[in-house]
């Protein structure tokens, strides 16, 4: 029996499952169950799953999960990506695509205190997109600037996805949470030099309304005010474990602690179907990520006894052509897998393999991980798997599909490729803050 043949089979069938529409934690446990019982036996798949299920989430460590979790979930019950977006509005009126602006920062400011991105092309969808059409904004202009701002929760901590990626690479998440906050910023900062060249050289895609001409010193005194919830919480979180102060795991105790104070003074999560629907919310995602972790280390488990993982990088680490064309092959996996299938699905079935090729060649694991967050933002938005683009279209209304998000989306992904020709070409950007944390 060769056991190579099976594990590229059992590939094979993973993928096609994916495409079918399969869940994915069901796709991974049972190509993973049924390969191991055909490599060894019935017995023994049940007995790897049940060590697998035990081991996948028993350390202590991967409570930081639940608990940011939890913290992004309170956030926004609380109305903090409003208050973001409303204050960063005030401080950006009369510039060229003020709203588009606000979305970006509003989006990159929230992202502190949310690590699904997801969740924040959804908030922003409800909350940014009936603001832009209601002062003129061209509609794809609008959906593309919100999906791909959305994206901004992937890379700025606490990252859900970094979080897993730690989980499947051992690296610390604490290094991967600053490693994202510049390539974050810096993100943002490219969406907001397109938005205002676009709108300058198109005025009709964003028209400065007549209420934006009107705003004062006040007012924008009054858009920092409206700032400093959010800012204060994800600056504690985020400034408590780069100074040593705590570690992630009690930032991310500190973070929904915090959240949930604010909400309750605030007044919002003093409604108990709000406290209620975020508790559930937060355990419904926490629930459905352990789900995939396990089920992901499990698949891992039957990869590891085919010896592909072994195989490939004892032939690519072998493999007699410049690093960067290796590190370039992989990216172009990675894009080409995010076309059609989820970013979640990518990475887990290919970093087990192509994570020891990277560190073997000599990159910074750090930053390789960065990179991947970026490619998993361009999926993000991307179709025909782009699940920011599906989540988004589902949050706007009735009236948008997803062909006009899709279609809003390039000049934007035009963007994050310049960004990651920029992380490729200066690694500082992402070594800098991990380098320095205490």
């Amino acid at each position: 029996m060769d056991f190579t043949l099976i594990g590229i089979g059992g590939i094979a069938v993973l993928l096609l499952l994916l495409v079918m529409g399969v869940p994915l934690a069901i796709n991974f446990l049972l190509v993973g169950f049924i390969g191991i019982a055909t490599l060894l036996t019935p017995s023994s798949a049940s007995s790897l799953l049940g060590d697998t299920m035990y081991t996948a989430i028993a350390s202590p460590t991967f409570t930081v999960l639940p608990l940011f979790v939890l913290m992004g979930a309170l956030a926004a019950a609380s109305g903090f990506a409003e208050q973001a977006y409303k204050g960063i509005h005030r401080l950006a009126a009369r510039v060229p695509g003020s709203l588009a602006v606000a979305t970006a920062f509003g989006s990159a400011a929230f992202s502190t205190v949310c690590g699904s991105s997801l969740a924040t092309a959804s908030v922003f969808g409800r909350i940014a997109y009936p603001e832009m059409r209601r002062y003129g904004y061209d509609k794809r202009f609008a959906l593309g600037s919100i999906a791909c701002s959305g994206s901004l929760a992937a890379m700025i901590p606490p990252s859900g996805m970094f979080i897993l990626f730690s989980i499947f690479t051992g690296v610390s998440v604490g290094q991967l949470f600053m490693a994202g906050i510049l390539p974050g910023i810096l993100t943002a900062v490219v969406y907001t030099l397109s938005i205002v060249w676009r709108a300058k050289r198109h005025p009709q895609l964003a028209p400065i309304d007549a209420e934006e001409r009107e705003v004062t010193v006040r007012d924008r005194v009054r858009g920092v005010r409206d700032l400093w919830q959010i800012l204060a919480l994800g600056g504690v979180v985020i400034g408590g474990m780069y100074s040593g102060l705590f570690t992630a795991t009690e930032a991310g105790a500190i973070g929904a602690l915090g959240a949930l104070l604010l909400g309750l003074a605030g007044g919002p999560l003093r409604s108990m179907p709000k406290l209620r629907g975020a508790l559930r919310e937060s355990a419904g995602i926490t629930t459905t990520l352990f789900f995939i972790i396990i089920a992901a280390l499990f698949f891992s488990r039957f990869l590891g006894l085919t010896r592909i993982p072994f195989e490939i990088s004892s032939f690519m680490v072998s493999w007699d052509v410049p690093s960067w064309m290796v590190l370039g092959l992989i990216l172009l996996i990675w894009f080409l897998m995010g076309m059609v299938v989820v970013p979640a699905a990518a990475f887990a079935l290919t970093l087990p393999i192509v994570f020891p090729i990277v560190v073997e060649l000599g990159y910074h694991p750090v930053w390789f991980c960065v990179i991947a967050m970026k490619m998993c933002e361009i999926a993000g938005v991307t179709p025909p798997v782009g699940l920011n683009a599906f989540a988004l279209a589902g949050a706007a209304g009735k009236g948008v599909k997803i062909n006009e998000v899709f279609a809003g989306v390039w000049p934007f992904v035009l963007c994050d490729l310049i960004v990651l020709a920029l992380l490729l070409a200066f690694p500082a950007i992402s070594l800098f803050l991990p380098e320095t944390m205490m």
